[in-house]
């Protein structure tokens, strides 16, 4: 058997195994060479965050516990790529280490899981809802405060099942995700951005690398989708642009039509009490210009205090 050309890490996870799927299809189809089924290995690496499965991600250590691990194995040169879920990925990366390819962008909704309940609004008060999103709870309560919010984390089976068994009443899952797993048997149903925002990058599966290696930039460079990474330019900017990360509710999407950005960005309390919202229109070229000049409207719209909660 011969040594595999391109090593995948990535987390254990169905819809994680599913991107590095994607990714290994994407660099077959590419490049004949990578064709054979032992050209590329996907290697499996547990995570913090895979471990910690109890509470907030606020209260554990945040976004990068579900890629240290995994970024720890690539510089030791254990792995050569890395794929992950834009949305759990730090606005900084370790020294020696960058993503410049991004998939094509599945749809960012979030999908609302509730058995007998088609929307927010036909949700009954009072009633138990489990995320671990700080985002999901803050603007379902900015609309909703009469319900309920409790932690709940874990893979999309493990929360499908906490509804299915009754220990929540309804919860929020990333519409991607469902569909990347062809899991229409849930009824979920959208919501749509006007009512929630996503998160940033929601939807979008990027590549890490390391910043030196030419052979795997080479490699990588027909995969990469422009649009997507347009669209992760603005929200990305706006996250690092409000120092963001998993202690501030920050919700963030840009729409491209042809050369032209419509970009909406929104802070939120985190127990719902006010939320922030602004948007913006311009050159697909100046996504990143948007995304920063967004962030510095709503931080000082934010004032003191704001995101020290």
């Amino acid at each position: 058997m011969n040594s595999p050309v391109v090593r995948i890490g990535t987390r254990g996870s169905p819809l994680a195994l599913w991107q590095a799927n994607e990714t290994r299809r994407r660099l077959g189809a590419a490049h004949p060479e990578l064709a054979p089924d032992d050209a590329i290995e996907i290697v499996v690496i547990r995570t913090s965050g895979d471990k910690l499965q109890q509470g907030a991600l606020t209260d554990v250590g945040g976004k990068g516990l579900f890629t240290k691990e995994i970024e720890e194995a690539m510089l030791e040169g254990s792995i050569d790529i890395a794929v992950h879920s834009m949305k759990d990925v730090p606005t900084w990366f370790p020294e020696g280490l960058m993503i410049d390819c991004f998939l094509p962008r599945e749809d960012p909704r979030d999908a609302l899981i509730a058995p007998t309940f088609g929307s927010i609004a036909d949700l009954p008060s009072g009633i138990t809802v489990g995320t671990a999103s700080l985002r999901r709870k803050a603007l379902l309560l900015h609309r909703r405060p009469d319900l309920k919010v409790v932690p709940l984390r874990g893979n999309v089976d493990t929360r499908l099942g906490k509804v299915t068994a009754g220990e929540v009443d309804a919860t929020f899952l990333a519409l991607a995700g469902l569909i990347r797993l062809r899991r229409d048997d849930v009824g979920a149903t959208a919501i749509a951005a006007d009512e929630m925002l996503p998160a940033v990058c929601q939807g979008i599966v990027g590549i890490e690398r390391r910043t030196d290696d030419e052979r795997v930039a080479a490699l990588l460079a027909p995969l990469n989708d422009t649009e997507t990474t347009n669209r992760a330019a603005a929200e990305r900017t706006l996250l690092a642009g409000l120092d963001g990360s998993c202690r501030t509710p920050i919700a963030a999407l840009a729409d491209i039509s042809g050369n032209d950005m419509h970009f909406r960005a929104a802070i939120v309390r985190p127990d719902g009490s006010e939320l922030i919202e602004t948007e913006r229109r311009g050159a697909v070229a100046d996504a990143a210009v948007m995304g920063n000049d967004a962030a510095d409207e709503l931080r000082g719209k934010a004032g003191k205090g704001f995101f020290d909660e």
